[in-house]
């Protein structure tokens, strides 16, 4: 998410328009947008909805105020449900889930968080899906809203192919052993799947019994993680270097449980790597009919059978690998994403020509 934001960040600085970023503290997101020339602003939010919901709305109605903006940009279900609930339409207001609420709730929390997607899409002048499988799940969940699709892009000229040879020296450098090694990118938290992984892992190794597993990422279910791994498995923790981790793979495995289109998926297929992924929203669009299976999520013995088929058959993985940098060169460019929000925002800010966006 911090990513994305930047990315536009930047092209938004760069066509002269003033930015203000509002986000918690933790992370990288406030130096990479303040760096980016665009002003920054702490709101002191949690991740998850609660009781302290409604104080975070309080807080974000204050900085919208003082910041006055033409147009005011929500990413995810916190900052949607904080920033529609404070503004309630009175700016142009662009709501972009990046994944639905209501996947990340069961029980009778979920008819509760669809009930406020659904009122609420009337407080979005536009809704913005990164996939039309994303907004499609909004349709079919009741949503009405005004919809528009811009998928996720990514800067290939940031995640260049390795070689053979090229992984065999990244591996050495990251400290790996040199065997046939799986990576999952991503942070270690329930949506993720990485319990699923593990679940799959023996299962995998039997077959291949030198295979390595790297999960890269940090997040609160990692401890509980590390009591589930069972035999050759690496927690590299948090990394800036993603690109390294994923030279060094022979496949690179995303198990998520829901998703609106992975930017970790389309970083990796720039990366030229062989990907098993499950067939969640955002996932088929970015492979099409050139990357390996889309795996159904929570199914531990389908995720390791296509794991082993790849491990087994390097000249396979390395084809499918091939193929998905060039589908992701064609088809999910940065500059297309960037071009594509830029163009919504300018259709809001229309009627209004006399002040620059914010």
């Amino acid at each position: 998410m911090g990513r994305y934001v930047t990315d536009l960040a930047v092209e938004q600085v760069g066509r002269g328009w003033r930015v203000v970023v509002a986000s918690p503290t933790y992370g990288e997101l406030a130096a990479q947008t303040s760096d980016a020339g665009a002003g920054h602003v702490p709101w002191s939010a949690g991740r998850a909805p609660g009781p302290g919901s409604l104080l975070d709305a309080t807080r974000l109605s204050k900085i919208v105020r003082e910041a006055d903006p033409d147009l005011v940009h929500l990413h995810s279900s916190k900052a949607g449900f904080a920033g529609r609930l404070a503004l309630r339409g009175r700016r142009p207001t662009i709501f972009q889930p990046h994944a639905w609420s209501f996947d990340a709730v069961r029980g009778p929390v979920r008819p509760a968080a669809i009930a406020w997607e659904r009122r609420a899409a009337r407080w979005a002048a536009i809704v913005l899906c990164v996939s039309p499988s994303e907004r499609q799940h909004g349709v079919d969940a009741g949503i009405r809203a005004n919809w528009r699709v811009v998928p996720n892009g990514v800067d290939v000229s940031s995640w260049p192919e390795a070689s053979d040879d090229e992984r065999s020296a990244t591996r050495k450098n990251l400290g790996l052993a040199d065997l046939p090694t799986v990576v999952c990118v991503g942070r270690l938290t329930r949506q993720k799947g990485q319990d699923v992984l593990l679940a799959a892992w023996p299962a995998v190794r039997e077959q291949v019994p030198q295979a390595q597993l790297v999960l890269v990422g940090d997040g609160p279910d990692v401890e509980t993680l590390r009591k589930q791994a069972d035999g050759a498995v690496v927690f590299a923790g948090h990394r800036t270097n993603v690109a390294e981790w994923l030279a060094a793979a022979n496949v690179v495995v995303f198990p998520s449980r829901w998703e609106g289109m992975s930017i970790g998926l389309l970083e990796a297929m720039a990366c030229g790597r062989s990907i098993v992924a499950t067939d969640v929203p955002g996932a088929s669009e970015a492979l099409g009919d050139v990357g390996g299976p889309l795996v159904p999520p929570d199914d531990p013995a389908a995720l390791a059978a296509a794991i082993v088929t790849r491990l087994q058959d390097p000249g396979r993985a390395a084809s499918e690998g091939h193929a998905v940098r060039e589908r992701v060169e064609q088809s999910f460019p940065l500059a297309s994403t960037r071009a594509g929000v830029a163009e919504l925002y300018e259709e809001l800010l229309s009627s209004s020509t006399e002040r620059s966006p914010l």
